[in-house]
């Protein structure tokens, strides 16, 4: 109890929902469905339907996917019940019924995951924020891949991005000020032998207090030649990289296009496009 009887009043940091603040931070889930649903229908030439998130966390990406066309269903797949217990509570039921019935999650591991989980194939799988670079060995990489690439139907593409640039072998701290707090990229170890990299994502409020390691990632830190040697290697016929665009203020505009040679940039983030 503070002075006088009263009740401490909670820090911003403890009443935070740090899935909530990953959305707001990290994530771009129109953007990012918009990307997939274009670039799909100008490989293809029609319109993707059926869309796995594989590593979907809160499953926006999923829940926003369902929500654009009847026609659309959605498989979201991560192997944390405690992610998609909140993304059942706070995401999925903010959903209409017919939403609901068209999205499917799965509580397992991509590794193991076929298809739509129930027999069928997909026409895109989606897997972002770099959450694949878990897979530290080629030999584990190329099984994801090759897992992906029968999982998806004859037209199938999928879809991946992927950060880089001489900063990426930093330790090093980068903030980002949003609306009632600061995002905190923490690159906090690097191995150049074994490529490790590890990475944790804090948050700071205006009050001072802080949720430090909200998230932890421990991955390799690939290069596109070596995953896109390793797509080719598990079938894939062909991959193409979108290189971001430029804003005036030399930061990222959001616009992504095909590039064959890129820049050699501190920073950069890219998506990578995979055709069956």
């Amino acid at each position: 109890m503070a002075d006088g009887g009263k009740p401490r009043r909670q820090t911003q940091a403890a009443r935070a929902d740090r899935h909530v603040l990953y959305e707001r931070s990290v994530q771009s889930v129109e953007p990012e469905c918009d990307f997939i649903r274009s670039t799909f229908k100008s490989l293809r030439g029609r319109e993707p339907r059926v869309l796995r998130e594989d590593f979907c966390g809160t499953s926006a990406i999923s829940c926003h996917w369902v929500g654009r066309s009847r026609a659309n269903r959605a498989i979201g797949v991560d192997l944390d019940p405690e992610v998609l217990a909140w993304a059942r509570e706070h995401r999925l039921a903010k959903l209409s019924a017919g939403e609901r019935g068209r999205l499917h999650l799965i509580e397992g591991n991509v590794l193991s995951v076929a298809g739509d989980g129930a027999g069928g194939r997909v026409d895109a799988v989606g897997a972002f924020n770099f959450s694949y670079w878990v897979f530290k060995t080629r030999a584990l990489m190329r099984r994801y891949f090759s897992g992906v690439r029968r999982s998806l139907a004859r037209d199938g593409v999928f879809f991946l991005d992927a950060f880089g640039g001489y900063d990426a072998y930093r330790v090093m701290r980068e903030t980002t000020a949003h609306r009632g707090f600061t995002y905190v990229w923490d690159q906090a170890h690097y191995s150049p032998v074994t490529g490790d990299l590890r990475c944790h994502i804090h948050f700071r409020f205006a009050d001072g207090s802080k949720l430090q390691q909200a998230f932890t990632y421990e991955w390799r830190l690939w290069s596109l030649p070596e995953i896109r040697e390793l797509l080719a290697e598990a079938g894939f016929r062909r991959s193409t990289v979108y290189w971001e665009g430029t804003a005036p203020n030399g930061r990222g505009n959001g616009e992504f296009s095909a590039e064959a040679v890129g820049e050699a940039d501190a920073g950069w983030v890219a998506y990578i496009v995979a055709e069956a």
